[in-house]
């Protein structure tokens, strides 16, 4: 990796992180996933960890893992993700998701999990080799996560994909997010360049969830890292910019 290359993942971290720190959050990077599952058991009013997460369920560690936690000023956490690096070798996504579709099936959303499937998408043919699952993305509505609608998920998601790419250079990387939100654009505030309708089909071919496949590929994430950073500082000062001049269009 060139000088230039690490100069430039530095300089984005650094804006990310002081974007994130005047907006009250403490950023806390990790690979202990013991360490993960106690600091998720803090979030009330949340389900279990993701058996893909949790060390009592799968082998994951510094090899295969890290996650990304933030806690706001009275040390609570108000912040969650985590990414995991998966062998595709000579197998197909889709592929994977039957073998181990237990450990990514919403709990209690089908009355049999043995016979349920995930459908859909094209990329379940076509993403294989190094795979990144990135999961348990969490941010509060109220309080600290009031900058969600400002960019503060954007800055989030641009942290795991800096190191991300860093660390491993995959092939791919995905997730999976519920259709309410899909058709809302939110991949597109997770920075993900494709989206694509799935569902999880029970044991009687009936839909026993809505989920939207995105991902991207090698060049996508490249592509994301390239870009400029867009702080929240920034899109808060351009909102009052536009502010005034919304009202004189309007009116005149």
């Amino acid at each position: 990796m060139s000088a230039r290359s690490i100069f430039g993942t530095v300089q984005n971290l650094s804006i990310v992180l002081r974007d994130l720190e005047d907006a009250g959050m403490r950023i806390v990077v990790g690979d202990d996933f013991a360490l993960y599952r106690y600091y998720r058991s803090t979030c009330a009013n949340r389900g279990d960890i993701s058996p893909v997460f949790d060390t009592a369920s799968s082998y994951i560690d510094e090899t295969n893992g890290f996650w990304i936690c933030g806690f706001n000023e009275l040390d609570e956490l108000v912040h969650t993700q985590a990414v995991r690096l998966l062998d595709l070798s000579g197998i197909t996504l889709g592929k994977h998701l039957d073998i181990h579709r237990h450990k990514y099936i919403v709990p209690d959303t089908t009355p049999d999990p043995d016979l349920t499937f995930f459908q859909g998408p094209e990329a379940l043919k076509t993403v294989t080799g190094s795979v990144g699952y990135c999961g348990d993305f969490w941010l509060p509505s109220h309080g600290l996560g009031g900058p969600r609608s400002h960019g503060a998920t954007s800055l989030l998601s641009r942290l795991l994909f800096e190191i991300l790419q860093q660390v491993w250079t995959p092939d791919f990387v995905f997730a999976f997010v519920p259709r309410y939100l899909a058709t809302k654009g939110a991949h597109l505030r997770y920075g993900y360049t494709h989206c694509e309708p799935g569902a999880w089909i029970g044991p009687d071919k009936q839909i026993t969830n809505e989920e939207y496949l995105i991902w991207m590929n090698a060049n996508d994430i490249k592509g994301v890292t390239a870009r400029d950073v867009q702080s929240i500082r920034k899109a808060a000062h351009v909102a009052a910019m536009q502010a005034p001049l919304t009202s004189i269009d309007t009116n005149g």
